[in-house]
């Protein structure tokens, strides 16, 4: 056998062993060649508003009705009507702990359920609305996860 030979061995190893412990995106991909049929018609999508719209009052980032998620939009068309509301707890008070709306007076926030599709509870979906009578829809906000962070709803 070739004295090289285990040295060469070593080589090799130490290479595969080098290659493994690289970041995916480090390790080079052999190429694939695809064919991709072209659509006759693209899906329409949603565009979100752009980051720098911002509520002037909250600061907080706007967001269009139009835009909100369907169930958002029946909830807030169900607050303008005065009701009906599928959970108990829509329309009670939100305590604004985390203080990320404007401050007001305790009492000012009311906190309504938004649906999440094929979850069973609540879920973390919320429209937070303030000001009176109850079906004022002008200061409201939108949650998708469970007042981590706020949208401004414009109408």
């Amino acid at each position: 056998m070739n004295r090289a030979a285990p040295t060469l061995v070593a080589l090799l190893l130490g290479a595969l062993l080098t290659a493994c412990d690289l970041p995916q995106a480090d390790r080079t991909q052999p190429t694939t060649q695809t064919t991709t049929q072209p659509t006759t018609q693209a899906a329409p999508t949603r565009t979100a508003p752009p980051a720098s719209t911002r509520d002037p009052h909250s600061g907080l980032p706007e967001v269009a009705a139009r835009d909100l998620p369907r169930e958002a939009q029946t909830v807030l068309t169900r607050i303008a009507q005065g009701g009906p509301l599928r959970y108990s707890k829509d329309g009670s008070t939100f305590g604004n702990r985390e203080r990320l709306l404007p401050p007001q007076n305790r009492g000012y926030y009311r906190e309504y359920t938004v649906p999440t599709p094929g979850q069973s509870d609540r879920g973390a979906r919320r429209i937070v609305c303030g000001g009176q009578p109850r079906t004022n829809t002008t200061e409201c906000y939108y949650t998708a996860d469970h007042y981590d962070t706020f949208r401004r709803i414009r109408p």
